[in-house]
């Protein structure tokens, strides 16, 4: 599936919209390969830029810092999913069939878009699944959601959490239960992968399926309805 868009993020997340330009775009394409070959502490601009053949100056004029850079990635992949969500449920009218294919695209999206060739969908959902959580677990996180840098999480949750009180009008934890299934998804996939010890998945070769049908269990367990 090829899908042409141009995702929108918060222009504080960025110096220059990398999207809007081959550099930029290098930039992109090349640092979510490295984040996910040495990972975030160990990933520098410097590094970057060696590996794209330039200079730091030319990787600073897109970026503040590298935190910046993963909040715009993961930033990208909020919105990405949120895109899919549209995609994959639309003209479909009942609410119970509509989160069963929400729950499959938060643990599918990394199903790579060749129309957009700089990100490598599959390689950055192992960034999310490793990295992911330290674009808001630190220090700052309340000043920079006062600079709206975590919309796109926060427009997500609300899309997905507007379908469960579809299905259940009196459900008193729609936006809680939306964002656990959006961290369920990555932390169960990190821990059969990394620490199986605390999960009762499996995932083999990048297979989800059993994200999935434990992502359905609680979901539909806690709303009350049968699955359709």
């Amino acid at each position: 599936m090829a899908i042409g868009i141009k995702i929108s993020l918060n222009e504080g997340l960025y110096q220059r919209d990398p999207q809007e330009t081959t550099l930029g775009q290098k930039i992109i394409k090349n640092s979510i390969l490295l984040i996910d070959e040495i990972g975030l502490e160990a990933f520098t601009f410097k590094k970057l830029a060696q590996k794209m053949g330039s200079t730091e100056a030319s990787v600073y004029r897109y970026f503040e810092n590298k935190h910046m850079l993963l909040l715009y990635l993961v930033s990208w992949y909020w919105e990405w999913v949120s895109y899919l969500i549209d995609f994959n449920t639309m003209n479909i009218e009942d609410p119970v069939r509509r989160l069963r294919i929400i729950i499959k695209t938060l643990v599918s999206a990394q199903k790579e878009n060749p129309a957009i060739d700089y990100v490598n969908e599959s390689v950055l959902h192992r960034i999310i699944i490793a990295e992911g959580s330290k674009a808001y677990h630190i220090k700052a996180v309340d000043e920079e959601n006062n600079k709206d840098f975590f919309f796109n999480y926060i427009q997500l949750t609300k899309k997905v959490a507007q379908v469960i009180l579809e299905i259940k009008s009196d459900f008193p934890y729609p936006r809680a239960l939306a964002s656990n299934l959006f961290e369920m998804a990555n932390n169960h996939i990190y821990f059969a992968e990394h620490l199986p010890r605390l999960t009762d998945v499996h995932v083999n070769d990048e297979d989800f399926s059993e994200v999935e049908q434990m992502l359905e269990f609680f979901a539909f367990s806690l709303l009350k309805c049968q699955k359709s």
